[in-house]
């Protein structure tokens, strides 16, 4: 079933900075660089931020013009050549936003990005590096003598570690959030375009409206889910006064992407990692929740599997599943001035009816759906109470919380203390997460786009008729969501995700149609892959949580990770404990300022003099909130009458007011995904191609020995990966085929093959003789005749095949053009280049 509409790209994706004496003009275009928009931003503001947006859509050409315009116009002598009056202060491909401390406003710009990952066509780009530009002129500069700190503070927040956009996808949103709101009713869409022209005051909003003969598509592009932008402080202040294309937003977590060949069939497995930015910061410095229900280390996790055999949102298969991890949802802290390597667990408030619980869970029905699933890995036994303390609570918050939801929306709570498991020597951890993460997928089910498989009628499964979640006629919904914690949300949790995503990527490759049953073994070259996904992901969150990567990892519960293996657990350990000892407070006070939890002010107290930061991230405490919530009827009203489903994906008048429509022609560069992912205007290489370039399970992981069965599903020997040879990609000829098809043949060799030759030979000419007899053959004899008709070709001699005239005429020309000879152009190519050109620059 075709989609009603398609995702808007972006106009803006490649800029250029000019600079004059009074003025900075942002110029930007996109990717084929045939439409610009210009941004005016003055200098002579010292303290405030004035940018001009004059909406219009230029051409190369006029682009040209103004900016020779502006080059004389700004020279120091009017008519003087040699001394230009622009220049061209830097290039770059985003705008992060603009921030200002004690002085000035400062411009920060993307400058080298690199492609992570590619979902339907729609690029991800990792930000590699950036560049901060104090926008004031020095003429008007008033300087500060605190400012230059603040300023290392702010740049302390690395961009070019783990930060994500996208120019045509929203990255804030999981792909079924994405895909529903592409496939809204046509009435709909149509009925919100008529909407937002009349009620907008954007001129370009209507571009596009009026196409040839009625035939139009609808490009949506919808409001991010801010929790996961952290670049949303830094746009808010020209939110309103640019063209939506300038606003960037960018989300920091992690994003993988492999390939799973199929016996040749490719399919991209993508992860990608959302890290909140309500209540962020590091490891002991932030724990619990803070007044409005955001939870520290709060990192949503979505594994996206797609054919990428077909690059269409419209005809392709793709299919998804989410999770989350998160800090128990209660006031709690730990003291780090004790200098000890487990610090005491405190609760700081005490909150008998679970109010804060109540506010996220709440976040959780809205963007999720039920049911909510809590995987709590806990300690249950301890000598001394430490993490126990913590499960007690979170029991009594859920037992309280349930009691005044409807029976079949509660929040399920799965108890497991996974230390005791780990420790035992006859329980296997990964067999017990195995049967928890069964029953957790079957209850929320995953999202695919497309209707079951016929083979699942053909092969039916007890497991598949017993899958939860919600069944439509395009395929499938994920209702509801498993939200997983220890007391850090990194080691065990980890181990706890992959488990769950393994179990979810079996039902995935079976709705596709690509496994005859929902089953994934280990020591696969799919499940290896997977894991070393998992991996990296793990590796990512604990570093930008904890300061160290993974201590305990999946072949630790396994028991089969190598002796050496210790070593390193301990040095993550010291770096993990180092980290949270010295550099911690410093991240936080970074990461504070950048996304603005922190504004600094004149007369006012500065970053580095504040006790606590505990203030400025539970705001109940600064002033008293207006309203305060119902004890018993915890929930938003409108989320529990939708439930299953989640209330953000469904529509409604005020989830339409977060949607931008626009009617545009089906060529229109706005909407065609095709041109903006194959470039046909661009010289590619293939040696630059992302496709090729990505890990892949065929050459990364399958063994590289004779006769090996290629497929990704197959269990190999612990020892066998492709990993030792990763660098010799071309394996020699005695390798792969057992000889070396180069070296000549013996004479043994020769001589059998040419007694086989003439043995073929003169039978193939005793069939044409007898063929000829029996043409001759009378009336009376019964003719049989052949039900199939074959050429001369055999095993012996192949007739050349036929050419036409015109394809031998090509092919001599492309010879003879590669030596240096040209043929003259006809009147066809003439007229051809000339559309082009009228096309591309007119």
């Amino acid at each position: 079933m075709p989609t009603a509409a398609a995702p808007i790209i972006s106009s803006v994706q490649k800029l250029v900075l000019y600079e004059t004496r009074a003025r900075y003009f942002l110029v930007g275009s996109n990717q084929a660089e045939t439409k610009y928009r210009v941004l005016k931003i003055d200098r002579t503001e010292p303290k405030d931020l004035v940018i001009i947006d004059d909406r219009h859509v230029y051409t190369q050409q006029e682009v040209r013009e103004l900016l020779g315009r502006l080059d004389l116009g700004n020279r120091t002598k009017m008519g003087q050549k040699g001394s230009s009056g622009l220049f061209r202060a830097v290039s770059a491909f985003g705008v992060v936003g603009f921030v200002r401390f004690l002085e000035g406003y400062y411009i920060v710009l993307i400058t080298k990005r690199r492609k992570m990952a590619d979902i339907g066509g729609h690029a991800i780009y990792k930000i590699e590096d950036t560049n901060m530009i104090y926008i004031p002129n020095d003429s008007v500069r008033i300087t500060h003598p605190d400012e230059a700190r603040y300023l290392r503070i702010f740049q302390n927040v690395d961009l070019s570690s783990n930060f994500y956009f996208s120019y045509s996808y929203d990255l804030s949103h999981s792909l079924q959030y994405n895909l529903t709101v592409l496939r809204m009713p046509l009435e709909m869409l149509k009925s919100e375009t008529t909407q937002t022209h009349q009620e907008s005051f954007d001129i370009f909003e209507d571009e596009g409206l009026i196409t040839q003969g009625g035939s139009g598509v609808f490009g949506i592009c919808s409001e991010p889910y801010m929790k996961y932008v952290w670049n949303g402080e830094l746009l808010d202040i020209i939110k309103n006064t640019v063209h939506r294309d300038w606003l960037l937003y960018i989300i920091h977590g992690f994003c993988g992407q492999s390939k799973l060949l199929i016996y040749g069939r490719p399919v991209y497995v993508t992860l990608i990692a959302r890290r909140s930015s309500k209540f962020a910061g590091t490891r002991f410095l932030k724990r619990g929740a803070n007044c409005e229900g955001d939870v520290a280390n709060e990192v949503e996790t979505e594994q996206i599997l797609c054919d990428a055999s077909v690059m269409s949102f419209t005809a392709g298969s793709y299919s998804s599943y989410v999770q989350v991890r998160g800090s128990v949802p209660l006031y709690w802290s730990q003291d780090i001035s004790t200098m000890m390597p487990k610090p005491p667990i405190t609760l700081d408030q005490a909150d008998p009816f679970a109010h804060v619980a109540a506010l996220h869970f709440d976040q959780m029905l809205q963007r999720f759906g039920s049911p909510i699933i809590i995987l709590n890995l806990v300690k249950e036994r301890e000598k001394r109470k430490h993490e126990r303390i913590l499960s007690e609570e979170l029991v009594a918050a859920v037992t309280y919380l349930n009691q005044f939801l409807p029976p079949e929306h509660t929040i399920i709570y799965i108890p497991w203390d996974m230390a005791k498991y780990t420790k035992s020597k006859l329980c296997n951890v990964l067999d017990r997460l195995n049967v928890i993460a069964e029953s957790v997928v079957k209850k929320t089910g995953f999202f695919v786009n497309r209707p079951d498989s016929y083979c699942s009628i053909l092969r039916p499964d007890e497991k598949w008729n017993e899958l939860g979640g919600c069944v439509i006629p395009t395929g499938r919904l994920q209702t509801g969501v498993l939200r997983t914690n220890c007391v850090d949300c990194l080691d065990r949790t980890n181990t706890a995700q992959f488990m769950v995503g393994k179990c979810a990527l079996a039902y995935q490759l079976y709705s596709l149609g690509l496994i005859d049953k929902p089953n994934l073994q280990f020591d696969t070259d799919a499940v290896r892959l997977f894991e070393e996904l998992y991996e990296d992901h793990g590796d990512t969150l604990s570093l930008q949580y904890g300061g160290s990567q993974l201590v305990h990892r999946v072949k630790t519960y396994r028991k089969i990770a190598p002796w050496t293996q210790h070593s390193k657990d301990i040095m993550q350990t010291l770096s993990r404990y180092y980290s949270n000892a010295f550099s911690d407070a410093d991240r936080q006070d970074s990461i504070n300022l950048f996304l603005g939890v922190f504004h600094p002010t004149e007369g006012k107290p500065h970053l580095w003099e504040l006790p606590t930061d505990f203030y400025l991230h539970h705001k109940n405490t600064m002033k008293l909130l207006p309203t305060r919530r119902s004890y018993t009827y915890w929930w938003t009203p409108e989320v529990i009458k939708h439930l299953p489903l989640p209330y953000d994906e469904v529509i409604c008048a005020a989830n339409l007011k977060k949607l931008i429509v626009k009617k545009f022609h089906k060529y229109e560069e706005e909407i065609d995904i095709h041109n903006e992912f194959f470039r046909p205007y661009e010289l590619s290489s293939f040696d630059d191609t992302f496709c090729l370039a990505m890990t892949s399970s065929a050459r990364d992981f399958m063994p590289k020995t004779v006769g090996i069965d290629p497929s990704p599903f197959t269990v190999r020997k612990p020892d066998e990966t492709g990993k030792s040879v990763l660098g010799n990609v071309v394996q020699p000829m005695k390798e792969v085929y057992g000889i070396n098809l180069s070296d000549g043949l013996s004479e043994e060799d020769l001589s059998i093959y040419s007694r086989f030759v003439q043995l073929g030979q003169s039978q193939h000419k005793q069939d044409k003789s007898s063929q000829q007899l029996c043409s001759r053959c009378p009336d009376g004899v019964i003719k049989l005749t052949p039900i199939s008709a074959f050429s001369q070709d055999n095993i012996y001699e192949v007739q050349p095949p036929r050419v036409d005239r015109k394809s031998t005429e090509i092919f001599q020309a492309h010879i003879q053009a590669s030596q240096g000879i040209m043929q003259p152009l006809g009147k066809e190519d003439t007229s051809m280049y000339r559309e082009y050109i009228r096309n591309r620059y007119l």
